[in-house]
């Protein structure tokens, strides 16, 4: 599916690991500098958060979308990224009322 795509792939671990986090950095720096992204999206899995750092100092804008499991508090990696966040969505009520700084538009679960 993704033969004419380009394809970059992160190092992992991600959760928690210091060296995968150096590691990403030196890669989101090179690709960031390389592709020059209007924009970044994520749903902020860990290798994001390098992604999202380097993004804003490069001043990319960043669109975050909170897991839809992250109901009640923020994940480790939303908690990382936050400070360079651009926009933030989360897909839970409860979630938003916890932060008032992020849209809720509805969640992956609602009905089309």
């Amino acid at each position: 599916m993704l033969a004419d795509e380009t394809v970059v792939f992160g190092h992992g671990p991600t959760n928690r690991s210091i060296r995968a986090l150096v590691l990403n950095l030196g890669l989101a720096t090179r690709v960031l500098l390389r592709s020059r992204p209007r924009a970044i999206v994520t749903t902020g899995a860990g290798v994001a958060v390098p992604f999202v750092w380097v993004g804003r100092l490069l001043g990319i804008p960043v669109v975050y979308v909170e897991s839809a499991t992250r109901i009640e508090s923020p994940s480790l990696s939303l908690r990382l990224a936050r400070p360079f966040v651009s926009q933030l969505y989360v897909q839970w009520p409860e979630l938003q009322r916890r932060m008032p700084e992020a849209r809720f538009r509805g969640s992956i679960f609602d009905a089309p």
